[in-house]
């Protein structure tokens, strides 16, 4: 028979290994129900709007910018994809810089891109004319190629937050920043569901990300085939 200080000893084994277990699964179950923004690598794996997350990341945040990307070779510029044959806007790509900035105040924006029925909730429009490059960047207003149709969200603060992080950069420093907004539509929908954002600093990496910002407005129902919505 095992004396009383053996079967102590045998106790505090036993704990221990319980212990153990416990730890690993306490450890292992956050990550099966681990935030959404961390299980999406490009944009063709976006899923569906969750209800919660208006922003993900791809690629762990990391832009998929390559070498010959990432060069001030040409200087300074922007450059928008022609419109499909839908006549809906493709990727918008820039290096901004200090010089692009406009010196005028916008004017009055009045294209309509795809999608676009507007409509009012509450006395507030659902939908803005969204630049895919920023008219604080680049000067670009009524360009057919660089407007697509956003949710009021999508636009402020989804897009907005981080355009003013990267104009404050810019502005600061006088440094470059290379960057590629590019819509998301499924099949021929007329509006997007969202839209990817990357940036990089040149100089530095003070800016680094890869978003994707969902083109939804709480409470509204939007049919994304046609530009249409209601309440839900």
């Amino acid at each position: 028979m095992a004396s009383k200080k053996q079967t102590s000893k045998i106790i505090s084994a036993i704990v221990v290994v319980l212990a153990g277990i416990y730890g690993v699964y306490s450890q292992v179950a956050p990550k099966e129900s681990k935030d959404i923004k961390s299980t999406v690598s490009q944009l063709s794996e976006v899923p569906d709007y969750d209800g919660e997350h208006q922003t993900i990341e791809l690629n762990h945040n990391q832009p998929n910018f390559s070498k010959e990307d990432l060069s001030l070779d040409a200087g300074t510029w922007t450059r928008f994809s022609d419109l499909d044959k839908l006549n809906r806007v493709g990727t918008a790509n820039a290096m901004l810089g200090k010089d692009l900035m406009p010196d005028q105040e916008r004017e009055r924006l009045y294209v309509k891109p795809t999608g676009w029925h507007q409509k009012f909730y509450n006395d507030e429009p659902l939908y803005n004319r969204a630049h895919l490059i920023a008219h604080q960047f680049s000067g670009e207003n009524n360009n057919l190629k660089n407007l697509m149709t956003g949710t009021a969200a999508m636009n402020d603060p989804g897009m907005n937050d981080h355009e003013i992080e990267i104009g404050n950069y810019i502005r600061k420093t006088n440094h470059h920043v290379r960057y590629r907004v590019t819509p998301y539509f499924k099949g021929d929908e007329l509006v997007a569901r969202g839209v990817q954002m990357e940036a990089q600093s040149i100089e530095d990496d003070q800016i680094s990300f890869n978003l994707f910002i969902y083109n939804i407005q709480e409470g509204i129902k939007i049919d994304y085939q046609t530009g249409y919505s209601n309440k839900e």
